[in-house]
């Protein structure tokens, strides 16, 4: 019988003769693995045929609602429970029940039957056979569960009622059985398909604890075993879990059973290549699709696979252009076999990237894109095509190997190829098998073609939500910034968070978070547009709810659909004041540094952005030197069945932890908030430590605005710069403060002058005036006496800019700080 399958095969044993008369038997086998949580994590089609449950009901659900477990299932409508606790299988339910619980660390094996409405597919009683293997080390597997129907035995392979009802599952050392080592190395056949490394890992405990075998007497056990070939026309094959007699011999197959063994090979084809469209494409992530392509062909269908893909493919990139040729390069993305660990890995390493050569089977199949059969690497072929390859020597691992080459292939373009191989032990591929190579390597190219488009979507979102984000200066006049921000966790994960900060004159900083309504590239596109405005009105001085009710106005005249809050906050660290306007946000937190209180600010709350007609307000908060303000988004707050005010409350708490850093301060927050379960919204932190200037940083004059005063506006720099101990700052400084001022007292009013010095990580200097027209940076001509202030300062300073607000303007520049005392 195929593993997992159910068919029996034509009787070999005539009827009334005992076990020891007949030479093989073939019985359905389920396999069926469960996870510590006792659900079904694997379902054999054979368990689907052996229990009438599919796969898509089996797994995920509890393994005593499906297995014959005495005392959990529902009694028969007949009286008696589901699992019979006849005389002669007296005790053998609960074994499994105990094995299901994980209460036992030993194998056992049973013999239950189970209750007709417990299996919709049949009408009467299933008497099964079966065997338990708990499983140790890490993953989350728990148990294997082996099982077999009896009523076979008895009904297909002929047994007298006697004998049928004296066979029962058991255990035996392997090195007992007869070949032993073919035993051991077809066991993996059984099992379901979990990868190199863990499959040896569950064979090496299955071959400790005792190999599964059918006791017909006490001296009279027969192995359960794998059988792959039985006896067919040319060209056809098929895979058959066989049960022998005596010894693992080949199956007996009566006179006029081989038109019915070539339909279940064809059958048997199209059941395997139903299990492997079940097992791949589980996710979108490319490198697990990867793996589980590869996966799909080992044991059951070859003993080594190697998947190449294309460079343009494995970085997500967009379509690959044209055919390969060969200055193609590819990648040997994954590799999966069933030799000894190790075997492979320095000839054949996962990462490498080549071109293959002209004359290989590989390049054909890659140019062609059609699959390459080689029965059969003769010692020729091995010698040519490792000479094909420099400094490497592939002959030892090819020859004597059947080869098949298959191309990864999406909408008629060939994305990479599949090597597979069988070992010289095994039948050889033959044209069934290219054709079933085929169908696997198709459905393979759709699922790994997703992926990549998945990728490569998925990166292409990630780069305009990056260069939407700001890159924000973690040190600001008079405050320190941190940002956090978090994609949401629905496909395609760009949002229309965003946080912002602004460089303001007079040493203030804007900060900014906000949220626009909905996901996707029109949010997105939405949030650039608003921050590019919020960004310009900034730079404009534009009051705090002023700046809101404009940003409202844009949004309505943009669409009916843009929808968005915001929380706009002005920094001034020499008055140490917060003001703050709010559109619809959630209250930012603000932390006390004197007592490490923390609170929400009670703002007034305003209307989301976009829905027009309410006014906005302003507030004025105090702050001391060292006070935290934390503002962000509701995705961290806001979990889906939840209280937002818990959310709140949690980021009042977490926002009060003492932290080394502003960044451990964020990744506490983090830590804290977003551990909660269903957050599906993308989030936007934003943290400022409101560090204030001293008074003795800053220092202010007025002047007249009359040409004298010039020299005046020179002296006062330079004796506040050396208080300062900044004496290599003071002829840059004296310059350009004097071309400034000259401006101002050339084209001020009446009213007098500004002169500002701040003294933080930099100086800035600010003047200001009574003349609100912006001033231009002129070209002037060789021979103009004026014109050229605007350009020495562009020149010498590290930034300047110039602000215009009611009937003043100002202009202010920074200079680096050279020298302290």
């Amino acid at each position: 019988m195929e593993f997992g399958d159910d068919r029996g095969g034509a009787r070999d044993t005539p009827p009334g003769h005992g076990a020891g008369d007949a030479v093989a038997g073939r019985i359905p086998l389920a396999v069926v693995v469960v996870d510590r949580a006792g659900l079904v994590s694997h379902w054999s089609s054979g368990a689907r045929r052996l229990f009438g449950v599919g796969r898509e009901d089996a797994v995920g659900r509890p393994a005593a609602d499906l297995l014959p477990v005495s005392g959990a299932l529902p009694e028969d409508p007949h009286g008696g429970a589901v699992a019979d606790t006849s005389t002669e299988y007296d005790g053998l339910g609960p074994d499994l029940e105990a094995s299901l619980d994980g209460h036992t660390a030993y194998a056992t094996a049973g013999r239950a039957r189970l209750a007709p409405h417990e299996r919709p597919s049949d009408t009467e009683r299933l008497d099964v056979l079966w065997w338990a293997y708990p499983l140790v080390g890490p993953g989350p597997s728990r148990l294997l569960v082996l099982a077999a129907d009896a009523t076979r035995l008895r009904d297909e392979r002929g047994y007298d009622d006697e004998t049928a009802e004296r066979i029962s599952p058991g255990f035996a050392r392997h090195t007992e059985l007869p070949a032993s080592d073919e035993l051991e190395r077809q066991l993996p056949e059984i099992l379901p398909n979990m990868g190199p490394g863990l499959s040896s890992r569950i064979v090496a405990q299955v071959l400790e604890l005792g190999y599964p075998v059918l006791e017909f007497s006490q001296f009279d056990r027969v192995p359960v075993t794998p059988y792959w070939g039985v006896p067919r026309r040319p060209g056809r094959r098929r895979a058959e879990a066989v049960v022998p007699r005596q010894r693992p011999a080949a199956v007996l197959v009566p006179a006029g059973a081989e038109e019915d063994l070539e339909y279940a090979a064809v059958r048997e084809r199209l059941e395997f290549l139903n299990e492997v469209s079940s097992g791949i494409g589980t996710s979108l992530d490319l490198g697990e699709t990867i793996r589980e392509v590869t996966s799909a062909a080992v044991p059951r269908f070859a003993d080594f696979a190697g998947t190449h893909l294309r460079a343009a493919v494995l970085a997500g990139e967009g379509f690959p252009d044209g055919p390969p040729d060969a200055s193609t390069m590819m990648f040997r993305v994954w590799v999966e076999h069933n030799d000894e660990p190790g075997r492979w890995d320095d000839t054949v390493p996962v990462g490498e990237a080549f071109a293959f050569p002209e004359h290989t089977p590989f390049y054909q199949c890659m140019v062609t894109g059609e699959p390459v059969l080689v029965p059969r690497v003769t010692k020729e072929l091995s010698e040519r095509i490792s000479g094909e390859f420099e400094k490497r020597d592939l002959r030892p691992l090819i020859g004597g190997r059947s080869l098949l080459i298959v191309p990864l292939k999406a909408r008629n373009v060939v994305l990479g190829f599949m090597v597979l191989m069988r070992r010289p032990d095994r039948p050889q591929f033959d044209d069934m098998d290219r054709t079933t190579g085929a169908e696997l390597a198709a459905r393979a190219g759709l699922v790994l073609d997703n992926a990549r488009m998945y990728t490569y979507q998925e990166n292409v979102a990630d780069t305009l939500q990056d260069s939407m984000l700001p890159q924000v200066t973690p040190r600001m006049a008079g405050c320190d910034v941190a940002t956090r921000y978090l994609p949401g966790t629905r496909l395609g994960r760009i949002g229309g968070d965003w946080f912002d900060t602004i460089k303001l004159p007079g040493s203030r900083t804007a900060l900014v978070v906000g949220d626009v309504m909905g996901h996707g590239l029109n949010s997105a596109a939405m949030m650039g547009q608003l921050r590019t405005a919020v960004q310009t009105m900034a730079a404009m001085e534009t009051p705090p709810a002023q700046l809101l009710r404009n940003l409202d106005d844009l949004a309505r005249r943009l669409g009916d659909n843009y929808l968005a809050t915001c929380l706009y906050a002005v920094y001034d660290p020499i008055r140490g004041e917060l003001h703050l306007a709010n559109a619809g946000h959630i209250p930012p937190v603000l932390v006390r540094a004197e007592d490490g209180s923390s609170e929400l600010l009670e703002l007034p709350t305003g209307a989301p952005i976009g829905v027009g007609g309410v006014p906005f307000e302003s507030t004025r908060v105090k702050v001391a030197p060292g006070d935290r303000l934390v503002l962000c988004t509701d995705g961290l707050v806001e979990v889906r069945g939840s209280d937002i005010g818990e959310g709140l409350a949690a980021l009042c708490e977490s926002a009060a932890h003492p932290a080394a850093s502003m960044d451990d301060a964020c990744n506490t927050i983090i830590r804290a908030l977003n551990t909660r379960g269903g957050r599906k919204d993308d989030v936007a932190l934003l943290m400022a430590r409101l560090n204030g200037i001293p008074d003795d940083h800053v220092a202010e004059w007025r002047l007249d605005p009359e040409p004298h005063e010039v020299a005046r506006a020179r002296r006062l720099v330079r004796a506040q710069l050396l208080a300062w101990g900044l004496p290599q700052a003071v002829e840059t400084a004296e310059l350009l403060v004097s071309e400034v001022v000259t401006n101002a007292v050339r084209h001020a009013g009446s009213e007098r002058i500004g002169l500002r010095v701040v003294r933080t990580d930099a100086l800035l200097f600010e003047i200001t005036d009574d003349e609100p027209a912006l001033p231009a940076m002129l070209g002037p001509d060789p021979y103009d006496e004026s014109g050229r202030g605007l350009r020495v300062v562009s020149r010498l300073a590290r930034e300047w800019g110039a602000t215009a607000s009611g009937h003043r303007k100002t202009v202010w520049f920074e200079q680096a700080v050279t020298g302290s005392r």
